[in-house]
Parts: structure tokens; C-alpha cells; sequence
């Protein structure tokens, strides 16, 4: 049997990680400034989060949600804390796209109604629901039967002033565009589609899936603005590179029995790696590094004249370049050994560990002084 050729690869195969380093099967060494779609949020291979995997896998690493696991209580009792969203109730599953189409279904149980509200260029995963939100004309699936979507730009107040009705179930938003090319919704449009979504009775799901767990400097991107949604999906930096995602739930939606579900959803290890990565971004203070570098990163980028545009918040940053330095991405990795990521057709996307430090940091301007000048 042969794997499924879906995803284009580099010829780079990493066998060892640690912090914001990786090194090939050859021995070559690579700056991380990329995380895995901002998967790797407190640093490869920390030393407390194998520990606690490693204690726990001498314990049990799996049961079904059919038993009592104190961990999950654990774990809602710590994200409440540091998100701030203290009387919040919290579903686990196991990746950001699972979080999104529960939240989905949940604003369709609880308003009775059928259609969403997504913005253009969003993504929000590869399930049925998540798909049929994403604005993709390449990644194209059905909505649950009677379901409709309609994009609306993002920031267009006019738009969503007329678009958010009393047939809307939610509005999906991103606290940061990531695949849109980092993309930041406006304050002033947060808290209008927030206060639309309260006057019309449709629920707002804040999809914090990439620009979550601190990475922006706050917990959650949309907490610049103010607001607080009655959803919130999170999952890529939540567990380090293991899979977990989860949907925080405003306290008034009642739950029943059967609502939602999942298999792997909250096991043991899931919880342990989850817990180890809020106990490293609190111990470590790794929001206010992720502000602080951020904002570094950011005053010394616009110092380049070959860049067009930097936008971003905290370590999820994206710049533009014009046609001439559209091969940089690739000259950083052969050349100068860093993983960045990219948004279609010229922004340049980082999103590295929140542990990174000023002189990994450099390391990159430095590159781009070889590659730009």
C-alpha cells in the first residue's frame, strides 16, 4: 500500500526537535519559525510536557467518555482560568475542524435555525460543516441537508449589518485570518457583528483555532476587541502536537444528554498534554514574550523596503512582498535552513513557538537582509 499523495512535501525529513529547532535524517539543523500551522505553541520536546506524557503513559493513555476522567476537569478548571473565561463550559474533541462543526451544530440546536454567516477567504477546516465555511473554491463539500452559507467580506459593516437576520443560526469568524493571509477583523466590526448577532438571537463562534492560546500576547485574539462570543473553538497549539481541540461554551446554552459526541475526545493523554502546555504559557510567561517579540518582529519588518505590507498580532505575523522576491520562502529553507509558512499568491506567514528568543528572532532578519537587500 501507498499513502494518499494529497499533500506537496519538502525533501526534509526531521527526526529530532527541540525548542524552535529541528534536525533532518542528515543531521542538518532548521529554525522553526513555522510550528506546524502554529501547532508547537511552548517549544518542541519541552521537557515538562514529555515528562508529564511519559508519567501518565505509565498510568492509562485511553478510555471512551463513558467513565469519569478528572483530568478533563482539570483542564476546564485551568483554561478557564488563564483564558479568563471562567464560567465557560468546555467540549473536548480532537482538532480544530471537529470544534468548528460542533459549534456549528450547537448554534443550530439552540436557535432552530439553518444559516451561517462566514467570511471571505476564511478557513475553518475539512469537515462537512467546517468546509462548506470555509471560503475555498478548491475544498468544496455539503452542508448538513437545509443548511446555507453566505461570505460576506470581511470589515464590510454595511454588509453584515444587512446580512445578520432572524434566520441566521451563527456567524463564524476568525480571530485572525491565518490561510486568508493574516487578516485581522477591525475592533469596531467585532463588537457590531457581536452586538447584530445579540439583537437578532444568532450566536457568534469565534474560531480561535490558530490565533489562540496566547499566541496574539492575549489568550484569544478577539479579547483585544472586547467581546465576549458565545463560541469558541480552539485546538493547534492547545496540546503541543498532540491532537486536542475543544469549544468553549457560553454558560447560558444548556447541554443534554447526546448533544454532542466523540471517541477520542478528552482522553487521558490528550488532558495531560493539554494541561502541561497552559502550565508552561503560565510558568513561563509566554504571552507576554509572544506580545514583546511580536511587536519586535513587526517595527523591524516594515524597515524593509522590499516589504509591502506587515500585519499580525503577538507571533502570528504575515508580510506581503512584491513578484520579484516571490521564490524568498523557498530561499529561507535551502539557504538559510528556516521553516516559514506562506498565504497565497506573496505573504510570507510566521508562526513560531511563543518561547522563541530575541536571537532566534534575528536570526531571521538577518536572512532576509541577504535575501532582500
Amino acid at each position: 500500500m501507498k499513502l494518499f499523495d494529497v499533500y506537496p512535501l519538502f525533501p526534509i525529513e526531521p527526526v529530532k526537535a527541540q525548542g524552535s529547532w529541528l534536525w533532518d535524517k542528515e543531521g542538518k539543523k532548521y529554525l522553526d519559525l513555522y510550528g506546524g500551522h502554529a501547532v508547537i505553541s511552548i517549544g518542541h520536546s519541552h521537557p515538562h510536557y514529555v515528562d508529564e506524557l511519559k508519567k501518565q503513559l505509565d498510568k492509562i493513555g485511553f478510555y471512551s467518555n463513558s467513565v469519569q476522567n478528572s483530568l478533563q476537569e482539570n483542564l476546564s478548571e485551568k483554561l478557564g482560568k488563564i483564558s479568563g473565561y471562567t464560567d465557560y463550559q468546555l467540549f473536548l474533541c480532537n482538532s480544530g475542524a471537529e470544534a468548528n462543526e460542533n459549534a456549528l451544530k450547537l448554534a443550530s440546536f439552540v436557535t432552530g435555525r439553518k444559516k451561517i454567516i462566514a467570511f471571505k477567504k476564511s478557513f475553518h477546516g475539512r469537515t462537512s460543516g467546517a468546509v462548506a465555511a470555509t471560503d475555498n473554491p478548491k475544498i468544496v463539500a455539503p452542508f448538513n441537508a437545509g443548511h446555507s452559507i453566505e461570505f460576506l467580506p470581511l470589515n464590510d459593516a454595511e454588509a453584515s449589518s444587512q446580512a445578520i437576520s432572524s434566520d441566521v443560526a451563527a456567524v463564524i469568524i476568525e480571530g485572525i485570518q491565518g490561510v486568508g493571509g493574516i487578516q485581522l477583523p477591525d475592533s469596531t466590526f467585532l463588537q457590531l457583528i457581536a452586538k447584530k448577532c445579540k439583537e437578532v438571537g444568532a450566536l457568534l463562534i469565534l474560531d480561535e483555532v490558530q490565533s489562540g492560546y496566547g499566541r496574539t500576547g492575549k489568550f484569544f485574539a478577539h479579547q483585544f476587541s472586547g467581546i465576549k462570543p458565545d463560541l469558541i473553538t480552539v485546538a493547534k497549539g492547545m496540546g503541543n502536537g498532540f491532537p486536542v481541540g475543544g469549544v468553549l461554551i457560553a454558560p447560558e446554552i444548556k447541554p443534554w444528554s447526546g448533544m454532542l459526541g466523540t471517541t477520542f475526545g478528552g482522553n487521558y493523554l490528550a488532558c495531560v498534554a493539554s494541561l502541561a502546555v497552559l502550565e508552561v504559557i503560565e510558568k513561563e510567561k509566554l504571552m507576554a514574550n509572544a506580545e514583546a517579540l511580536g511587536n519586535y518582529w513587526m517595527e523591524k519588518l516594515r524597515e524593509f523596503k522590499a516589504i509591502t505590507q506587515v500585519r499580525g498580532k503577538g507571533l502570528m505575523i504575515g508580510f506581503d512582498l512584491p513578484e520579484e522576491f516571490v521564490g524568498l520562502r523557498k530561499n529561507l529553507l535551502t539557504t538559510h535552513r528556516i521553516f516559514t509558512g506562506e498565504a497565497k499568491p506573496n505573504t510570507v506567514r510566521l508562526l513560531p513557538s511563543l518561547a522563541l528568543k530575541k536571537e532566534e528572532a534575528d536570526l531571521l532578519l538577518n536572512a532576509l537582509t541577504t535575501e532582500l537587500n
